[in-house]
């Protein structure tokens, strides 16, 4: 089966919680306005928003045999995902995370179960089952196992011509260790303007500068770096020095979850429609993310092909 994305990395079950989230203890009791259980994951939130985008996507992730993972690939089929590569275990638990949702901001609590068991060979195995064109990396700071072995894996990926992006999301240890050798290596780097500041504060002049001065130092480097604001829009670094910005609609925002994985999404999702433009590139990316937030959960209001297409004819963007 060839696809045109394989996305690796987490797959897991979202428990979203709002309202009250604030915890206080000392046997505090407070009241929630909703709960929902729902996909989550990085890696499976960007494979949704690329299955909604009409891009034949893959998803390697490792799952245990219990009712979470049972439930997380009821929920990958539920958005079209392909899940044939999908790591089954009985080694461990699934992974799951507990999100305190609010409208500005969230906490988010992770138990990881057996995501970090990902291998680096499964991810060779994958690529040559799947043959994609590009390969996006979530997470990779839950992925040991995978991180140690990277930098060889991306030097086969660029020797054969497919591209590559990591979205590194935020490591649990705040240490931010490890990429020397990861982003000259990728084509496309994804953080969100709070983890571009924490990786860029080892490699910019300035760490406290502006996004655009950190992300092109970053770019430098060799990949572009794509940058989410939230309300501010997305930012893109190119290599060469330039940047692109574009702002996102104004919308009514209900949870911020998963809208970084779905602008990766909708910026890869560009690139498989044969997008040329980076400024194009880039509203799509923002468009999808700004669509993201206005449902709870990361899957709940991924925008679709059409209404992305619609939406650009809109604003006098041409596909």
């Amino acid at each position: 089966m060839r696809v045109h994305t394989l996305v690796v990395g987490d797959a897991n079950p979202d428990f979203i919680l709002r309202g009250d989230v604030s915890p206080r203890f000392g046997q505090a009791e407070q009241l929630l306005s909703s709960a929902e259980l729902v996909l989550g994951g990085s890696a499976s939130i960007v494979a949704a928003g690329l299955a909604r985008l009409e891009v034949d996507t893959g998803l390697l992730a490792t799952v245990g045999t219990d009712y979470f993972g049972k439930q997380t690939e009821r929920f990958l089929d539920k958005c079209g995902i392909d899940t044939s590569q999908v790591l089954r275990t009985s080694a461990g638990a699934t992974g799951i995370s507990v999100i305190l949702s609010q409208p500005d901001d969230r906490s988010i609590l992770t138990f990881p179960g057996v995501i970090p068991t990902l291998s680096i060979d499964a991810v060779r195995g994958a690529v040559a089952r799947t043959t994609p064109a590009h390969v996006h990396f979530s997470s990779y700071f839950l992925l040991p196992e995978l991180s140690a072995g990277l930098p060889d894996l991306l030097d086969e990926l660029r020797a054969v011509g497919i591209s590559t992006s990591v979205d590194t999301n935020w490591d649990p240890s705040e240490q931010w260790v490890g990429l020397d050798e990861v982003l000259p290596r990728i084509t496309h780097f994804m953080p969100n303007r709070q983890e571009l500041r924490a990786v860029g504060a080892g490699y910019a002049d300035d760490p406290a500068g502006s996004d655009e001065d950190i992300a092109r130092q970053l770019a430098a480097l060799g990949p572009r770096v794509l940058v989410k604001r939230g309300s501010e829009g997305g930012l893109l670094a190119m290599p060469d020095g330039s940047i692109h910005v574009a702002a996102v609609p104004d919308v009514e925002v209900v949870d911020t979850t998963g809208a970084g994985d779905s602008f990766n999404a909708g910026y890869i999702a560009a690139m498989a429609h044969g997008i040329e433009d980076e400024q194009e590139r880039l509203a799509w990316a923002t468009l999808a993310g700004s669509h993201s937030v206005t449902r709870p959960g990361g899957t709940g209001a991924q925008i679709s092909l059409s209404e992305l297409t619609d939406s650009l004819s809109a604003v006098g963007v041409a596909r």
